[in-house]
């Protein structure tokens, strides 16, 4: 359990977490009609700042994706007497596609970004970026929880953020997944998401009087958390809502739901996602519990979208309100679940906040406020031992361009038997050859249903984007690719081999600025010390080119 020391939101309703509660509170949104952006020949709504803002916001010599991170974080940190240069710091950013369109710099790859934004700041440490699709910012936090109760580190900065492009709109087009007018979560004419802008940071630590105006009971606590997988498909949640009742159900395993003040839904108004929350919650036995859902406000600001809402979650929940989900009118979902268009009053003090993504991937953390009830009692962990594991090599693959081995090459001599492996980018190419060999002859697949699947590299997706770009960069050509689009998030690649082989725990996808095997095993070792899972799948794999990749992975085995 980790403590909620500040928080900041900056977004197009306001610089600072009050002004965005207060706009949130009044029924404001930000989404807005827009016709002819960026040249796009569809119309779409969305949650942007204004050039005024933008202007307002910039910082010289730092993108605007760079900047309105960094004002999210000093805003944050003004609050605090924390000394960030210290080796117990850790920074971790949350986004998906961060830096996109400078991809023909250095600025492009999501750790350069990460590491200027760092830099600004003062921190010191090597930042970690999530890039875990629209569960970024819950997977975040829960790294946070993770790295701080194995006391690798004291403190965490952990910030989300996300700013829109040609880029992400003609791909979620591509899709059909964007509505030209705002959403409606869970309503009956729900037609699509709106994507949105935005920043929003939370510093995790232990209270201490020397940090600042911290009073006994007073602040939030992230107390237990859970990723799992629904090994289903890329972009379509499974539809009985398998991972994400699996990730609920751990999150508040030995704990009273009459505890709950509300659920805080990932509710981005596209049909299948909000379908499979509702059954989700309902399989959970959490139907009578207040449903929230936010994105009528914001759209759905995807790496900055798990912290924000989280914050506003906790700002309502200290008010005594479940906010109300704007755009509801008509229940359009046949799970059974409590939601309404107005605000209602609660007077309890803990939270569910859910979210699911691409590549299957469902996240669910629990808040409460002070050292309640929901801490007491049995949690996610059977042995009491979070921090104590150590890992077991059990097998390693190793290959790379420069030993002039391909995975096409090493899939025809071994495996042959999964033509959808011809449809993958260079990344799940790599991802999905390797895991088939360490897996194949591994007894532990059989014996932990629920392996980790955790990922590693510096390059993202940058193939997938360039190709992506490629078929947008042109007017006259213009057809966004959506087979090409939904390999633009690197945690695709884990999502090949969850649905491979049908494991069904937790995966995440990770950058970092080079390939660093002790922050890489600390990452493993600490996570694996807050999960039952008694194994994982986890390495490095990067590929800067489809003539220019490494890929190392190893099994692990889990011993407490």
């Amino acid at each position: 359990m980790i403590s909620v020391l500040s928080t900041n939101i900056t977004s197009p309703l306001g610089l600072t977490t009050e002004q965005n509660y207060q706009a949130v509170f009044s029924g404001s949104t930000a989404l807005r009609r827009y016709e002819g952006m960026w040249g796009l020949p569809e119309p779409f709504a969305a949650s942007l700042f204004s050039d005024e803002q933008k202007a307002a916001l910039a910082l010289d010599g730092y993108t605007f994706f760079e900047a309105l991170a960094i004002r999210s974080v000093r805003e944050a940190l003004s609050h605090l007497r924390l000394d960030v240069t210290s080796e117990r710091v850790v920074f971790i950013l949350s986004t998906t596609k961060g830096n996109v369109e400078e991809i023909n710099t250095p600025r492009y790859y999501p750790s350069e970004s990460a590491s200027i934004i760092a830099r600004n700041i003062g921190l010191t440490t090597t930042p970690i970026v999530v890039c875990n699709a629209c569960v970024s910012g819950l997977s975040a936090q829960l790294l946070a929880d993770h790295l701080l109760t194995a006391n690798l580190y004291d403190y965490a900065i952990v910030v989300g953020a996300e700013v829109q492009s040609k880029f992400i709109v003609a791909g979620f087009q591509s899709l059909k997944a964007i509505s030209e007018e705002p959403c409606r979560p869970f309503d009956m004419e729900r037609n699509g998401l709106n994507p949105g802008e935005a920043a929003a940071t939370i510093v995790f630590g232990k209270p201490s009087p020397r940090l600042g105006d911290v009073r006994e009971g007073l602040y939030w606590n992230l107390v237990d958390g859970a990723a799992c997988n629904d090994a289903c498909h890329l972009v379509s949640p499974s539809p009985q809502g398998v991972g994400l009742t699996a990730a609920i159900e751990t999150a508040m395993k030995g704990r009273d739901k009459k505890q709950l003040a509300t659920i805080c839904a990932h509710g981005t108004a596209t049909l299948y996602n909000d379908q499979m929350e509702s059954k989700a919650i309902e399989k959970a036995h959490l139907s009578d519990i207040p449903l929230s859902a936010l994105k009528g406000y914001y759209g759905h600001t995807m790496g900055a979208a798990g912290v924000l809402e989280t914050i506003l979650s906790m700002r309502a929940t200290d008010d005594g309100i479940v906010l109300a989900t704007k755009g509801f009118m008509e229940p359009g979902v046949s799970g059974k679940v409590s939601i309404n268009g107005e605000p209602r009053p609660i007077d309890k003090t803990a939270f569910l906040k859910v979210m699911s993504g691409f590549g299957g991937c469902n996240v669910t953390a629990l808040y409460e406020r002070g050292a309640g009830s929901m801490e007491q009692g049995a949690g996610s962990m059977e042995q009491g031992a979070r921090g104590k594991v150590k890992l077991e090599k059990v097998q390693t693959v190793r290959f790379s361009s420069a030993e002039g081995t391909s995975p096409s090459d090493i899939y025809k001599q071994e495996i042959g038997n999964y033509p959808k492996f011809y449809k993958m980018d260079i990344l799940s190419r790599l991802a999905f050859v390797a895991a088939e060999k360490v897996l194949s002859n591994s007894p532990l697949k059989d014996e932990d249903k629920k392996p980790a699947l955790i990922l590693f590299n510096h390059s993202s997706s940058i193939e997938s984007d360039r190709r992506f770009l490629d078929t947008i960069s042109r007017a006259e050509d213009f057809f966004p690719s959506p087979s090409a689009f939904v390999y633009t998030l690197p945690n695709i690649a884990a999502g090949e081999i969850a649905i491979r082989h049908q494991l069904l725990g937790e995966t995440s996808f990770y950058i970092l600025p080079e390939k660093d095997e002790t922050l890489m095993q600390q990452i493993l070792e600490a996570t694996l010390g807050g999960t039952e899972a008694r194994s994982v799948v986890s390495g490095w794999v990067d590929a800067e080119s489809n003539t220019s990749y490494e890929c190392e992975l190893t099994i692990y085995s889990v011993k407490v």
